[in-house]
């Protein structure tokens, strides 16, 4: 697109009216290499706050990405465009649904279908081997593949990988493939963490899986100087699906950082960690780089030189997953946003 932009305006900028010459500008700078994945769990299933969405939160989220300045496109398609280096159009969104919950089927779908919004659902093999209560059949992830849904692992039993040794995740990533394979012919080529929950190991076993990408649970905004196999998505539940936040997230920029230390997302030890990174040197207002914990809420944040920033905790982490947030204004009052997972065993 930009190249085309260029070459149009090399052949007849001298003869364009202002007017037109303004929009091929406004055209260049709304390009972006970046994306905000966005992931959903339940629809409509109040007994499950916590990975539930209400029915009108979801369809207030489906209205604004429909009337507002979005472009959703499938969550392969972006990932193909960053791995191309190829320009996207500034604001663009990826829809994830974790779980293959019943409710995918019954609610998400409908409304996804009449909003001709393209989505991915990471499956657990597992629960539907079993025909588990509240889950999808294969009859209907096989509707929905047919229908264009893009259909991604998430494990076979849906195991802590950061947790579980590397026989066990190397066993459950195979037999889910293989039921992939027997299922719907084919294996996924993209992955969702169970939890979010990663590790370098656990990274590395997805990759010999021949998976291309593979995806957390923590917040920011994907772009060309993540990790393809640690990418970022905005979560929503019931306590965190209202409007304000949603178009906080989906508004968001990238933070494009680099050196991230220590980059395994597991502490075995060393805890707290001392963990940094540095941010890129385009990014003007870095030095209002604000950190929140999902444990202690705001961290010290060190900067050293221009560019380096360290976060010191304030005791270890506890056991188990937690989530840092990073933040710097930006333009039109958009936040740029990176963060990151840990997991203590």
């Amino acid at each position: 697109m930009i190249r085309c932009l260029h070459e149009f305006r090399a052949n007849f900028n001298r003869t364009l009216p202002l007017a037109l010459t303004a929009m091929l500008f406004a055209a260049e700078a709304a390009a972006t290499d970046s994306a905000a994945f966005i992931m959903y769990h339940r629809f409509g299933e109040s007994a499950y706050p916590s990975t539930n969405i209400t029915l009108a939160q979801f369809d207030a989220h489906l209205a604004e990405l429909k009337s507002g300045p979005y472009t959703v496109l499938p969550v392969h398609e972006i990932l193909a465009a960053m791995r191309a280096g190829k320009a996207m159009l500034d604001r663009t969104v990826g829809i994830t649904i974790d779980d293959a919950y019943l409710s995918v089927f019954t609610q998400a779908w409908p409304r996804l279908k009449k909003a001709g919004l393209p989505f991915t659902l990471f499956v657990a093999t597992q629960p539907i081997d079993n025909g588990s209560k509240n889950y999808m059949s294969w009859d209907q992830i096989r509707a929905m593949r047919d229908a264009g849904v893009t259909i991604g692992s998430q494990t076979e039993t849906h195991l802590h990988m950061a947790q579980a040794n590397e026989a066990q995740n190397r066993r459950d990533l195979q037999r889910s493939q293989d039921r992939f394979k027997a299922e719907l012919g084919a294996a996924p080529i993209l992955f969702a963490y169970p939890y979010g929950e990663a590790s370098n190991a656990a990274r590395k076993l997805v990759i010999e899986q021949g998976f291309v990408a593979a995806f957390g649970q923590h917040s920011g905004i994907a772009d060309r100087t993540g990790n393809a196999f640690f990418i970022p998505r905005f979560a929503f539940n019931e306590r965190y699906g209202a409007m304000p936040r949603f178009r906080q997230r989906v508004n968001a920029l990238a933070l494009p950082v680099t050196g991230i230390a220590p980059a395994d997302p597991l502490i075995e030890s060393s805890n707290p960690p001392a963990f940094g990174f540095t941010v890129d040197a385009t990014v003007s207002k870095r030095g209002q780089l604000a950190c929140y914990h999902s444990q202690f809420d705001k961290v010290t944040v060190q900067r050293l030189g221009s560019e380096r920033f360290e976060i010191r905790f304030a005791a270890p982490l506890k056991r188990g997953q937690s989530r840092l947030n990073c933040t710097v204004p930006g333009p039109d009052k958009r936040y740029r946003w990176f963060g990151w997972q840990f997991y203590v065993k």
